[in-house]
């Protein structure tokens, strides 16, 4: 079991009610609730984080270009 540390977060009104709403119905706390919410968007944005560094090396094109690009096409 990992040692849980206390912090205090200030929540909306309507958010809070929600939270405590969701925690009855699912048989949760809110801190479970929280900490879940917390991971998942870590988690996204790990993966944003790995997807720019896989990206890195991929040249790059400026706007003017793509937009001249796609007149050059026909597509503008």
């Amino acid at each position: 079991m990992t040692t849980a540390k206390r912090a205090t977060v200030y929540f909306e009104e309507d958010l809070h009610k929600a939270l405590r709403l969701k925690a009855a119905e699912t048989d949760q706390s809110i801190s479970e609730l929280v900490n879940a919410a917390v991971r998942s968007t870590l988690a996204e944005d790990a993966e944003d984080l790995a997807a720019f560094r896989e990206r890195a090396k991929e040249p790059t094109l400026s706007f003017e270009s793509l937009v001249r690009d796609l007149k050059r096409r026909g597509k503008l």
